[in-house]
């Protein structure tokens, strides 16, 4: 896309509208999102949302800065200072690593999925799986986590994950793997960010969340907090069996209510009134169903941004725990490997401060032809170390079901 194009781009193309967010008339868009995936290319941002997708490219400006006043401050300087409509990028699990936030070039937008239609090939032949920690390992840390969580109380959530490492024989196809997550998870938010290389090699991190960490539009602000969950079954009276047991689940609907807590108090701070549903509802995956609450609230300051509310809400203890420091430390001590950008997030915010976050999830790290993917189950006191490892197992089929491989787990 040359100059003059990206600038038209950028003119017509104005996300941070009200009509934008909602799909309005004033801004480039393209017919549906696959469209956008067989764009895209090594280094581009993209992300796929129930309500439409984005595709940017090129990079203009680069913001790593760690501090989220400053982060904010930053990049709504540089946007309101150029001709570029927003800013994309992935926030980290660890509040003390550097975000990694991009001015982009061109930006390209798409109207929603259109449903799942049939996956493509993913052109994966072979692979070596080495699992972190392997899974008898893995029980015997949500069961250390489950005696502190039964100890004096001071910890009430933590959430562990376990990664598995898949050498392939060939490169990954991201955009295969792309048009499989979108066609597989249209009510979800499909993504592929290009991260900071190490030693030389690019990194990118691609993945389908269930979980909305915050969109703000004007003065609204909505959150969609997730947590607890049970596997989809191929059978239709036994999947519906699972979801009605999930509703049921004292353990879960717990789980779930320490995250919508958690929520609404970091929440409170900048909304001058929020609304939660009374009770959570069931969503699904084609690989689990879950919990979910939507809560949303009016902003009392409309210069907080986007960027800035999802650095204030992350990391919730859908993907940490509670309270968030003692979770962390406990996370530190029983993973075997860093998180980097797994359970951060991913999104995009204007120069007026409207953006979209997702929970950075149901993804994989990829590095030349090797991946390694992500899953996590939340730890509470009631937990069973052989059905988090199950739920774990569950998770990671988001990423094998659009890679077309089955493994045993």
């Amino acid at each position: 896309m040359d100059r003059s194009r990206v600038l038209n781009v950028f003119n017509i193309s104005r996300p941070g509208s009200a009509g934008a967010l909602a799909g309005g008339h004033d801004e480039l868009v393209d017919v549906d999102p696959i469209g956008l995936v067989d764009d895209y290319r090594p280094g581009s941002f993209f992300l796929a949302t129930p309500e439409r997708a984005l595709l940017a490219g090129g990079v203009a400006d680069t913001i790593a800065e760690r501090d989220p006043d400053e982060l904010s401050t930053l990049v709504t300087k540089l946007l309101a200072d150029s001709e570029a409509p927003l800013a994309v990028g992935a926030l980290p699990f660890d509040s003390a690593a550097s975000p990694h936030v991009v001015v982009p070039t061109s930006v390209r937008w798409a109207g929603p999925p259109r449903g799942s239609g049939a996956l493509v090939r993913s052109g994966v032949s072979g692979c070596a799986v080495e699992p972190v920690p392997a899974a008898a390992e893995y029980e015997r840390c949500v069961a250390r986590a489950v005696s502190v969580l039964n100890g004096d109380g001071a910890l009430r959530k933590v959430v562990l994950a376990r990664a598995l490492r898949l050498t392939l024989d060939a490169p990954v196809n991201v955009r295969s793997l792309l048009s499989n997550l979108v066609r597989d998870n249209g009510s979800g938010y499909t993504y592929a960010v290009s991260l900071p290389g190490v030693g030389g090699l690019p990194r990118t991190l691609v993945g389908a969340s269930p979980e909305l960490l915050l969109r703000r539009q004007g003065t609204l602000v909505t959150a969609n907090p997730i947590a607890g969950t049970l596997a989809r079954s191929a059978d239709p009276v036994q999947d519906r069996h699972n979801a009605l047991a999930l509703r049921a689940s004292a353990k879960d609907l717990d789980e779930h209510q320490v995250v919508v807590e958690a929520v609404v108090e970091a929440l409170r701070p900048f909304c001058r009134k929020l609304a939660v549903a009374a009770e959570p509802s069931l969503v699904s995956t084609p690989a689990v169903w879950h919990l979910s609450t939507r809560v949303t609230g009016e902003l009392i300051d409309p210069g907080v941004s986007a960027l800035r509310l999802a650095c204030a809400l992350h990391p919730t203890p859908a993907v940490c725990g509670t309270p968030a420091d003692l979770a962390r430390r406990t996370i530190a001590e029983l993973e075997p490997f860093d998180r980097g950008f797994y359970a951060g997030a991913v999104g995009w915010c204007d120069a007026a401060g409207d953006g979209q976050w997702a929970v950075a999830i149901r993804c994989a790290e990829i590095t030349g032809p090797t991946l390694q993917l992500f899953s996590g189950a939340g730890i509470m006191p009631a937990s069973q170390p052989h059905l988090e490892l199950a739920e774990t197992s569950a998770k990671f089929q988001t990423l094998l079901r659009a890679m077309g491989l089955e493994l045993e787990l």
